[in-house]
């Protein structure tokens, strides 16, 4: 398993229930959380494998920015 994080726009609980259904559709997640507090709204997602560009791709067909933090 491999844990990534991204800097998002997704500011608060509505943007957090919009996300919810389409990261929960994705196969290969164990555990997301948005962490709104932060400034740089930073998601953390842990996955079974190396395929961290489709979360991206699903962050961003939701509308929202996300740019992967190392």
């Amino acid at each position: 398993m491999s844990t990534y994080t991204f800097k998002t726009n997704i500011n608060c609980g509505n943007c957090i229930k919009s996300i919810t259904p389409i990261l929960n559709e994705l196969d290969n997640i164990e555990l997301w959380k948005v962490d709104t507090e932060n400034p740089n709204k930073v998601l953390t997602v842990t996955i079974d494998d190396e395929d961290f560009n489709s979360i991206e791709n699903a962050i961003k067909s939701a509308g929202f920015k996300i740019e992967r933090l190392d």
